[in-house]
């Protein structure tokens, strides 16, 4: 499917773009946001968690190895969902947790997603033949064969290439 490619860059994107910010901001969202929320060793964990966005969102983005960089990056954001989200259910109930944990939610469901169909076309790795062209072979053997392989050669004009007899 050719379509995978956007879910790859708006997944893809913004982890390298929450990455980036744990690096450029880090008191509101790195080290300061860690330590407030209660993550053990704040000071290693932020630069952790940032550089594994960036280089898993790049991953992500590149089709590279993109069912292999969504599994840091699902554990990421079940982790970001488990300690800022829902303590928010619990204070403010379900509506601000929904508000809160929109973006959350959507990249775990797209993460879930590249994990099933991998990383469609447009990919750097991946098979020699596409996700589109491997469907598109199917329909055709579920629809009776191949029709180029069910003409005659060009050039025979033979009884049997008419026949369909060999």
């Amino acid at each position: 499917m050719r379509a995978v490619i956007l879910i790859r860059i708006l997944v893809g994107w913004v982890f390298i773009s929450e990455g980036i910010q744990k690096f450029l901001f880090p008191a509101a969202l790195g080290v300061g946001r860690f330590a407030k929320i209660g993550i053990p060793h704040p000071e290693v964990m932020a630069p952790l968690v940032g550089a594994v966005e960036i280089a898993c969102g790049a991953m992500v983005i590149l089709g590279l190895l993109t069912r292999l960089a969504a599994i840091p990056l699902l554990a990421v954001i079940v982790t970001a969902i488990v300690t800022t989200k829902v303590p928010i259910l619990h204070q403010q109930g379900v509506w601000a947790m929904l508000h809160e944990a929109r973006v959350d939610f959507s990249m775990a469901l797209g993460l879930l997603f590249l994990l099933i169909v991998g990383a469609g076309a447009f990919a750097m790795t991946g098979s020699r033949v596409s996700d589109a062209d491997a469907t598109e072979a199917m329909v055709a053997k579920r629809r009776g064969g191949f029709e180029e392989f069910k003409q005659p050669p060009k050039g025979d004009t033979s009884d049997h290439a008419h026949s369909g007899k060999s």
